[in-house]
């Protein structure tokens, strides 16, 4: 053994004194590290999967811990790989290859720092900000002294409460109950983005945003000017809208929604986030319009259980060719809220084990929102199949937000026909329908939109630094004003953390893909009409049953992230960038109603100098 030792010191020496080079990787070496990288994170994924899986269907300290450690090897591992490919990176690599390279340097969300106790100390701080939201809840103050902990309520329940609840006092009640949920977490949070900005700094990016706004086949500073140039494009049918809205809120609640600065209390909107105004619909309801059906009503007066109503979203899917969903599917999904345990609510589909093994976590009450959402959901599953076959890098959406845009491209083909076609309603509403139809769509796809872009725009300031952990209230409100023209029903101060009272802040999830998701679905939607013949209003057109829209959409399905998104985008489409027209397109009727109905009215509002005073 030493006389070993002793000869590799020779060697050692030997070889620096003739400062003998490096050999130069070749591109069969690079081929070689890449399929086993590929192979060996295959394996962790699978694995990782499984234990976030059980964390968020079994909430339990040690359910947390597992997850957290499965988390922190997968984490651990791509960034040693990253590390080890950086080698290849001076090679002229086949496209394909360079492209996996690029995916692989792209692939965490939450970079994390190459010093192994920092990296445990990451993914711990995650697993608890997601643990901590999930187990939030609302006990209103009587509840709290009788200890009666079966009257406080969890963020679905609250987010049913607050849909029904038209009384201005309890919805702001039920709103600040719920925002006190995230100033626990705001140290733990400022901490998570030091040591994921470390982490994308060592990976050789500025700070977890710009490796976020990398990842789009363009340079972040491009990537941020594209959502500004689409946002550009319907920000007059939004201020239309939020003008309309807010005249009729004031008819309702006086006081209570009347506002100087011309903005809506965001308690008032139905939503605990005001980023889906569809719930108080029946408040704005044109005062002539035809008798509306209610998906949700007719789902509960039918009894119809959660299973069936997935099923008729997997029936929509299977109209347009697309296969059956897998028998393990209905074993392992979670539908409804278990009674015995906390489990993580929010809606999502896994794909847990890169093939098959597919399922949805939700926790279904029979919504008209549940309806819409399990089709959303299901767009997630179809395409894990659809790109089953792909290279373990290529299996991704080709773009995040193409991932977010397929179920909802398809839900926007749940109209009055449809809803017939499968024996939901009986009668199809007459042509005059069509506003008030469009008008209760646009209460959640134009409403959502401002919102869906403010998020990320929020947390890229705070990665650079532009924003710091004593500004993050002020910061927040003043780009929800900006953006969506909504204000705090009570005041705020830096004492609170209202980003941790939204999901996707503490589970790290980026949100850019939503906005992105909310625009280029139009533009699926209208190709999938195009190619299933239909030429009259885009709004009234349904694909249910055309084998021809689901061979386009399974073309670009299949792809997965194999090709930039651009190209990705132009096999469905014809089409290669991202573009508002086809939104723009199937809300015309309604921006031209909105305007005779807002003469006379003021159009947009005042941002004020201090958002976190809600009463001006």
């Amino acid at each position: 053994m030493i006389r070993s030792r002793l000869l590799q010191t020779v060697a050692f020496i030997l070889l620096a004194r003739h400062q003998l080079p490096a050999a130069t990787p070749t591109i069969a070496e690079a081929q070689a590290f890449m399929n086993r990288a590929e192979a060996e994170l295959a394996k962790l994924n699978v694995v990782d999967q499984r234990a976030q899986w059980i964390h968020e269907t079994y909430i339990t300290d040690d359910s947390e811990c597992l997850a957290a450690e499965q988390d922190e090897k997968y984490i651990a591992r791509t960034t040693e790989l990253v590390t080890e490919g950086r080698k290849f990176e001076t090679l002229n690599l086949p496209p394909d290859l360079k492209r996996k390279f690029r995916l692989l340097r792209l692939s965490l969300a939450m970079p994390a720092p190459h010093d192994p106790k920092l990296r445990e100390e990451l993914t711990q701080i995650a697993s608890g900000l997601g643990s901590a939201y999930s187990k939030g809840k609302y006990c209103p103050d009587g509840d709290k002294k009788s200890g009666d902990k079966e009257k406080c309520y969890g963020i679905d329940d609250l987010d049913e409460r607050l849909a029904k609840s038209r009384d201005p006092k309890q919805a702001a009640e039920m709103w600040a109950g719920w925002h006190k949920v995230g100033a626990p977490i705001k140290s733990q949070y400022a901490r998570f983005v030091e040591l994921s900005n470390q982490g994308a700094r060592e990976l050789g990016f500025a700070d977890t945003g710009a490796l976020w706004r990398s990842n789009y086949d363009m340079t972040p500073e491009q990537f941020s000017a594209d959502l500004e140039r689409l946002w550009a494009q319907l920000d007059p049918l939004y201020k239309e809208l939020h003008a309309y809205v807010r005249r009729k809120l004031v008819a309702k609640y006086g006081p209570a929604a009347d506002r100087k600065d011309g903005m809506i209390p965001a308690h008032l909107l139905g939503n605990m986030w005001a980023q889906e105004w569809g719930n108080v619909y029946d408040i704005v309801a044109p005062p002539a319009a035809p008798q509306a059906y209610d998906i949700g009503q007719i789902l509960q007066q039918r009894k119809t259980t959660p299973k069936q109503v997935v099923q008729y979203g997997e029936d929509f899917f299977h109209s347009l060719g697309l296969q059956s969903l897998p028998g393990t599917f209905w074993q392992r999904s979670l539908l409804t809220r278990p009674a015995d345990r906390d489990v993580v609510c929010h809606a999502s589909s896994w794909d847990i084990d890169n093939d098959q093994d597919v399922r949805l976590k939700l926790c279904i009450h029979g919504t008209t929102d549940d309806f819409t959402t399990v089709h959303h959901e299901l767009g997630h599953t179809y395409y894990y199949l659809a790109y089953r076959k792909q290279p373990y890098l290529f299996k991704g959406g080709a773009n995040d937000g193409f991932h977010e845009a397929i179920g909802d491209a398809i839900a926007l083909s749940i109209t009055p026909e449809y809803l017939k076609k499968i024996g939901l309603i009986q009668q199809v509403p007459p042509p005059a329908a069509d506003i008030p139809l469009l008008l209760r769509t646009a209460m959640n796809k134009i409403a959502f939109l401002p919102f869906g872009l403010m998020i990320d725009k929020w947390r890229w300031e705070v990665f650079s630094g532009q924003v710091k952990p004593d500004g993050y209230n002020k910061a927040w409100w003043t780009l929800r004003e900006q953006y969506q023209g909504v204000a705090p029903p009570v005041d705020r101060s830096e004492a609170d953390f209202d980003p941790g009272a939204k999901y996707h802040i503490p589970s790290n999830t980026p949100y850019a893909r939503y906005f992105i998701a909310g625009i280029v679905q139009f533009q699926f939607y209208r190709a999938m009409c195009r190619a299933a013949g239909y030429s009259g209003p885009l709004n009234r057109c349904s694909v249910y049953g055309s084998k021809a829209a689901g061979d386009k959409l399974e073309a670009m399905l299949e792809l997965g992230q194999s090709k930039p998104w651009p190209e990705a985008l132009k096999r469905m489409t014809g089409e290669d960038r991202i573009d508002a027209s086809a939104m723009v397109e199937y809300f015309q009727p309604l921006l031209t109603w909105l305007k005779e109905q807002n003469k006379g009215q003021k159009i947009g509002w005042t941002v004020a100098a201090n958002p976190l005073l809600a009463q001006r």
